[in-house]
């Protein structure tokens, strides 16, 4: 059996040890319902079919005009759209020697539960990453129809007296963007310094844990309007003219993505090399994941191998809203999309 740091490595139970480390980014996104599974993206990725794309029917909401039921008007029949997305599976693989563990595993603490929290923070954020990259790029679309999503999805308060957020801003984002479909928003991930803003306006309540003693503690999660709040300064942060910070605050709601850990054939493996610095230990570790944000289709356009990079994902001309692939194109309602984002400034 393989070999890490002298200690016996068993690549089945390290996973599961790996599972097992609360993901505070993931399992929040997951507690809102903005993450949800997909059985249709499983079984297209499953190992049988060993596939890295798939174009995946969407099917369309029954509409057309009522008729007059009286006895002389003909009934007659529309069929709904088939609409065609596109999602494709990230592969993300990372290498660590023992050195990188070696301060935490001497410190005393269980081999097995160091270095899996440890795996398990960086794919956090490699998650988290993959999120960010996806959702610049469906913000980068460009075509009338796409625009129409970007536009009516963005609420920009720079120019809007401090540019800074208010007590109505949340409400006014998630409506301009769902009108009467607002209530699906459930979450809001945003910078610190946005997050500091609502907390001086007294609009952010951080929720509380008590402890086994009965201390009660605030934690990193707060809310906002009855929304969950991520603070996270990942967050993309620009600049405006004057060289004034602009936040965007992401909001999503129930079933924005829906996201499938695919698995790789060999997640986690050791390899030993005897010649390396008179003996070194190396941890392997892979990881294969789909996040397809709903009504938004991955179109592959610009890819060059099977797994798309940040920067890809980050290509607007690689993403479009659904639509049933005609000559002349029928596109989802955007309004049925559960993705918003707020532009906002910082401190004055």
């Amino acid at each position: 059996m393989a070999k890490f740091d002298s200690k016996t490595f068993n690549p089945q139970a390290f996973g599961i040890y790996v599972d097992k480390i609360p993901q505070l980014k993931k399992n929040e996104l997951i507690k809102s319902r903005a993450l949800r599974g997909s059985s249709e993206i499983r079984n297209a990725f499953s190992s049988q079919s060993g596939t890295a794309y798939a174009i995946l029917p969407m099917f369309g909401l029954l509409d057309g005009d009522v008729l007059n039921y009286d006895g002389q008007t003909d009934i007659t029949a529309t069929k709904t759209n088939t609409y065609e997305r596109g999602v494709v599976v990230v592969g993300r693989a990372k290498a660590w020697v023992e050195s990188d563990f070696a301060e935490d595993i001497t410190g005393g603490a269980g081999f097995m539960d160091s270095v899996a929290a440890q795996v398990a923070e960086y794919f956090d954020e490699v998650d988290q990453d993959t999120l960010l990259a996806i959702l610049e790029g469906i913000y980068n679309m460009t075509g009338d129809e796409n625009l129409a999503f970007v536009n009516e999805h963005t609420y920009d308060i720079t120019s809007d007296g401090d540019g800074m957020v208010e007590p109505a801003t949340l409400n006014k984002a998630i409506q301009k963007a769902g009108g009467d479909n607002k209530n699906k928003f459930t979450l809001a991930i945003m910078h610190s310094e946005v997050a500091t803003n609502l907390e001086n306006l007294n609009l952010l309540t951080y929720l509380k844990q008590t402890d086994a003693k009965g201390i009660q503690r605030d934690l990193t999660l707060a809310s906002w309007n009855g929304r969950t709040v991520l603070i996270d300064d990942s967050m993309p942060v620009s600049e405006d003219k004057d060289g004034k910070s602009v936040y965007t605050t992401y909001i999503l709601g129930e079933g924005a993505f829906d996201y499938e850990n695919i698995g790789a054939k060999v997640p986690y493996e050791m390899d030993r090399n005897p010649s390396v610095k008179g003996g070194q230990d190396t941890l392997y570790a892979r990881q294969r994941k789909c996040f397809a944000p709903f009504g938004i289709s991955y179109t592959k356009t610009n890819q060059a191998t099977l797994s798309p990079t940040n920067e890809e994902l980050k290509d607007g001309s690689n993403w479009s809203l659904v639509n049933d692939g005609s000559a002349e194109p029928k596109y989802i309602n955007h309004r049925s999309i559960p993705i918003a984002r707020i532009i906002s400034k910082g401190r004055l």
